[in-house]
């Protein structure tokens, strides 16, 4: 045990000092655990901290952007890594992010669980087409309202996709409410349109959400905003690293069913 504290606070220093491993911005796992892996699977750490590292070293993005995609894809719904959070909130405070910037981030993250109407409304409407027989099943009182609303979200968040139709069409109170609570970080602007983008990417084509619809609407806005191709492949190359997780998790859990030796 004693050889394993010394070990435990030579990684400590190693991470300390900035090698890709603990301290990138980047790192799925917590100092302790990648002690925890070097010890249970030396080959496999030392694989998994070159393969952190290559996603560490590349500058297609901006430290701090790096940190803000690591972020989103931590906060969002589908994920929500407390431990993670934090890591990337002091990573991206250290590469001299602002609280309010920060702030915007979380923002951004938090309305992804829109998609459960993106996803569903499209899968109601076949159901009732189905059902009706003629196909008529969308409303068409208030059209003029539905017009200014869209109008609305189009200036505020700048653009307008089909994939808001079923939205705006079968619940539109609810769609405005929408349009006010995800047009806040666009409203302020503490980050620039498109690293709200890029963010977007980032927690849509995570592991935990796959969401398609939403990730190629989202590289259209970006490329519309001047992104490039190697920057996208760099969200993606960041929002991958939480695979490792699997393994620091598990290291930790088992950790935990050794013997006390106290």
């Amino acid at each position: 045990m004693a050889a394993y504290k010394r070990f435990t606070q030579a990684a400590r220093h190693v991470m300390a000092a900035g090698t890709p491993d603990g301290s990138s911005t980047l790192s799925p796992l917590s100092i302790e655990q990648w002690a925890m892996l070097d010890r249970l699977h030396p080959e496999f750490a030392e694989a998994a901290r070159r393969h952190v590292g290559v996603v560490a070293r590349s500058s297609e993005l901006e430290p701090k952007v790096k940190a803000f995609v690591a972020l989103v894809v931590d906060a969002a719904v589908t994920h929500l890594h407390g431990p993670g959070i934090d890591r990337h909130i002091r990573a991206a405070l250290e590469c001299g992010a602002t609280e309010a910037e920060i702030v915007e981030v979380v923002e951004c993250a938090s309305t992804l669980s829109i998609h459960a109407l993106n996803f569903g409304l499209p899968i109601l409407l076949d159901v009732l087409r189905e059902r009706a027989g003629d196909g008529s099943v969308l409303a068409t009182d208030d059209d003029e309202r539905r017009r200014v609303l869209r109008e609305d979200f189009t200036r505020r968040r700048g653009y307008w996709n089909q994939t808001w139709d079923e939205l705006l069409q079968l619940a539109p109170d609810f769609f405005a409410s929408y349009t006010d609570l995800s047009s806040v970080p666009w409203d302020e602007g503490h980050l620039p349109p498109l690293t709200k983008e890029l963010l977007y990417i980032a927690f849509d084509t995570s592991a935990t959400h796959l969401y398609a619809v939403g990730l190629r609407l989202h590289i259209e806005n970006a490329f519309e905003l001047g992104a490039t191709a190697a920057q996208i492949v760099e969200v993606m190359k960041i929002a991958s690293l939480i695979g490792l997780r699997a393994a620091g998790e598990g290291a930790s859990a088992l950790e935990r069913q050794r013997p006390s030796t106290a």
